[in-house]
């Protein structure tokens, strides 16, 4: 007996088109506009995993970007999911996580600015993300939808990475499609090598350096450009400090590595002494320059992606070039350097540890034991090859400047700086791989941003630790206020019992000390499924350099 093909429709050229382009993993939440791209998604070999808020959706797919390198798809409906999802965004374009939004659209007959009264309906829905992502694609027909879905995963990739949005109206989904399935779609970025001139005018640059300095940002890490910087650092003697989104460019041990103290005033003045400055994959922005208290002496060549961020900040012999490609292109370009002729007062290795001796020295002399402790313990119980996601807490902040990532790499809300990051985004990474744990940190103020999710790591039983340290309110804010005003408004809360919360769940949850936080957290991570830890704690931060009198 003959069967009639299953009628096809546009939401079956959405899933297929995304499995052509080499996707695995769908983040998302359905809405009305978008069942036909859900229900397609279900007769996918797409795994889909299911958020419970859009923003945590977004912040979940950030992370699979992330980790993978890889463009991660988002699916969310239109009009209030939409919109939920703009926060996020905001951080995966700060991070240049590539990110492809797809959201859906009222029907066609209400584009164009037409008050038809469709539910969720907007004057212009694009016209929200516009500021926010790479690029807006939007689809009007049913044949437009694979190549507009390749223009957009193309755009994602092509540096500087970044999320883009795709929107589709709710009956182009659904309508009846009679074009045979997609089975492969070309989505190339476009190269950012460098310009040979720049290259070897900065090669002199910096062979002719008596005290060379790098510093790496997060363009190196996503570039993949880790050893490039390594060859080139060793080539020239120069001491290497990473920035916070650059944490993992350069090994924590290395003798040339200054690490990660940024926002110390010992650590500015040592890039600012340096005749010349090789600033690579950061636009030199507020916390890469000690809240912009940064003043170079000598020349600066700067690699960056991203051309609004080249020169934004300080003159410098701006390249306009992926990391990887200029760093590659460098080191064939500077012949090595004899260690004895780099720094007058000794070797490049002698000055970036003295360098780590003063900044240790200053931050020793203010009584942050508890803190100190707390953040070895978390290196302790951690994996070397565990990512950890990190909200915007003090714990965080001591993180970007003190902790070492290893192998795991760390990542943070640092480049948008919103709350509620840590835990969703750490769903996003366990879900691209399965097989080691995953750390998230959150203070409570930012915990209760994410709190709906633990049904999501408890139904997908992803391999998720959420520390949660609970200080009884937004502690940096607290901080802040008391220092700026006198006393805080606005950053005492009232909060569940975190423990019964996440048992009720189904969700194993324990309460710690700082002296059992690295029995208890370790136990925690080698458990299989998700897990909660919740440290009560009030901690400080080290004091600021950047303000006058201070540091």
């Amino acid at each position: 007996m003959h069967t009639a093909p299953r009628e096809r429709h546009g939401g079956d050229l959405v899933v297929e088109s995304l499995t052509a382009l080499g996707a695995t993993t769908v983040f998302g939440l359905p809405g009305q506009h978008a069942l036909g791209a859900f229900d397609a998604l279900r007769r996918s070999g797409l795994a889909y995993v299911g958020l419970r808020v859009e923003n945590n959706a977004g912040f979940a797919a950030d992370a699979f970007a992330r980790v993978t390198g890889s463009v991660a798809p988002l699916l969310v409906s239109t009009g209030p999911g939409a919109l939920m999802t703009l926060a996020a965004l905001q951080e995966a374009a700060a991070a240049s996580a590539p990110v492809l939004a797809i959201g859906s659209q009222v029907p066609t007959a209400g584009l164009g600015g037409g008050r038809k009264g469709y539910l969720h309906e907007l004057t212009d829905q694009k016209a929200s993300f516009r500021d926010v992502v790479k690029s807006v694609h939007t689809v009007r027909a049913a044949s437009q939808i694979p190549s507009a879905l390749a223009a957009a995963w193309a755009s994602a990739l092509e540096a500087p990475a970044g999320p883009v949005w795709l929107e589709i109206p709710q009956d182009v989904l659904l309508e009846p499609v009679s074009v045979p399935p997609v089975t492969a779609l070309r989505a190339e970025p476009r190269p950012l090598p460098p310009r040979p001139e720049l290259i070897t005018h900065a090669a002199e640059l910096l062979r002719d350096a008596e005290r060379p300095v790098i510093l790496a940002g997060g363009g190196v890490v996503r570039s993949g450009a880790c050893e490039e910087l390594r060859v080139l650092a060793e080539r020239l003697d120069a001491p290497v400090a990473t920035t916070f989104g650059g944490k993992g460019a350069f090994p924590w041990d290395h003798p040339l590595s200054l690490q990660s103290w940024m926002e110390d005033r010992h650590t500015t003045a040592f890039l600012e002494d340096a005749d010349v400055l090789l600033v690579v994959g950061s636009g030199l922005g507020e916390l890469s320059s000690n809240y912009h208290t940064f003043q170079p002496c000598g020349r600066l060549v700067q690699i960056e992606a991203d051309l609004g961020k080249l020169e934004s900040n300080h003159p410098a012999l701006g390249i306009h070039a992926d990391a990887r490609a200029a760093l590659a292109a460098l080191a064939d370009a500077v012949p090595a350097r004899a260690a004895e002729t780099a720094y007058a007062s000794g070797t490049a290795a002698k000055a970036a540890a003295e360098l780590l001796a003063r900044v240790r020295e200053r931050i020793d002399g203010q009584g942050l034991e508890l803190e100190q402790r707390v953040l070895a313990a978390v290196r302790e119980a951690l994996p070397d090859d565990s990512p950890s996601f990190w909200d915007m807490t003090i714990l965080a902040y001591w993180a970007w400047s003190a902790f070492d990532p290893r192998a795991g790499a760390l990542h943070s809300a640092q480049g948008a700086g919103g709350l509620g990051y840590g835990f969703p985004a750490a769903l996003g990474a366990a879900a691209a791989d399965r097989t080691r744990p995953v750390l998230a940190v959150s203070g409570d103020g930012g915990a209760m941003y994410s709190i709906a999710e633990l049904a999501t790591a408890r139904q997908y039983d992803l391999p998720v630790t959420w520390l949660i340290v609970d200080d009884g309110g937004y502690g940096i804010l607290r901080a802040y206020m008391t220092d700026a005003f006198g006393e805080a408004t606005g950053t005492e809360l009232a909060r569940p019992d975190f423990v019964a919360l996440a048992e009720s769940f189904g969700v194993p949850a324990v309460r710690t000390t700082a002296g059992r936080l690295a029995e208890d957290l370790g136990a925690a991570l080698t458990a299989p499924g998700p897990s909660v830890v919740v440290l009560p704690a009030v901690l400080r931060m080290f004091a600021p350099t950047h303000l006058a009198g201070q540091g």
